[in-house]
């Protein structure tokens, strides 16, 4: 990692007519690199089907999901058996959320920690 000279900011990589130099995008500062050691440029972003998002669908029970007797009851129906799982809802300096659904009505909810 190199800083520019001028302004202080992180240089960046670019190729430029076949020859290699370390830009600044803050002031346009160009260096030309001479040792090519450990200089990449990457040119293009490649994703793989597996970097798609995941969505959770609203009916699903995550596979993590532990069965509880008799500690929880349902608020609507008042059945004991519920299955419980906690997800990241929220930025992660804040806790999980805890989402309950009963086992009997099917009703879902959702408890902040």
């Amino acid at each position: 990692m190199k800083f520019c000279p001028r302004c202080g900011s992180i240089l960046v990589p670019r190729v430029v007519d076949g020859k290699r130099y370390l830009v600044c995008p803050s002031c346009g500062y160009m260096e030309e690199v001479k040792d090519s050691t450990g200089f990449k440029v990457q040119v293009k972003v490649k994703h793989s089907p597996r970097d798609k998002l995941l969505v959770v669908s609203a009916n699903a029970v995550p596979p993590t999901a532990s069965k509880l007797k008799g500690v929880v009851r349902c608020p609507k129906c008042g059945h004991d058996e519920v299955l419980v799982w906690m997800q990241q809802t929220r930025a992660a300096d804040e806790p999980p959320t805890r989402f309950y659904k009963c086992t009997r009505c099917g009703y879902t909810w959702r408890e902040y920690a």
